[in-house]
């Protein structure tokens, strides 16, 4: 008796475990529901950065001297910039955060940031993309620092 008791406990184990396995979504499976809406998945490399504050207009080349890369999943977001030099006045800069999409709106809350200082802001840029490229452009405006800015960054996917 104690014997079937033990066979039924572990068949009763065994389709309970059966049970989990199959509601796990398996990676190499499709593509979670939400991923058709998330285009912006994947790791970008910034081309060309424009900026315009108070009236004057500065283009920065990321293909030289600097390297800047975003990388984003489902719902969060990270950016890593350095200089190629590796002397004295090299560059290292690197956040985060979370990010919602809606439409054409790509908003970024910066939880992590070297400039600590642009910690725990939200940034909104419309975002588009085309083939490869992905062009995102919106102000980026922290009254504390004194920032009012347009930035326009475009966007090579990488992966």
């Amino acid at each position: 008796m104690k014997s079937l008791i033990r066979c039924l406990l572990a068949a009763m184990l065994i389709l309970w475990l059966a049970g989990c396995q199959s509601a796990r979504r398996n990676p190499e499976d499709s593509p979670p529901p939400d991923a058709k809406h998330r285009p912006l998945a994947g790791t970008w490399k910034l081309l060309q950065g424009r900026l315009i504050e108070n009236g004057d207009t500065t283009l920065t080349d990321y293909t030289g001297d600097t390297s800047f890369i975003k990388i984003i999943n489902q719902d969060h977001f990270a950016f890593l910039e350095h200089t190629v030099q590796k002397d004295s006045a090299s560059l290292f800069a690197a956040g985060g955060g979370h990010y919602s999409l809606k439409d054409s709106i790509y908003t970024e809350h910066l939880e992590y940031c070297n400039a600590r200082q642009w910690e725990n802001h939200d940034f909104s840029f419309t975002v588009t993309i085309k083939g490869d490229t992905l062009t995102q452009s919106g102000i980026e405006k922290i009254d504390s620092l004194g920032v009012n800015r347009i930035n326009t960054e475009i966007y090579l996917r990488v992966q």
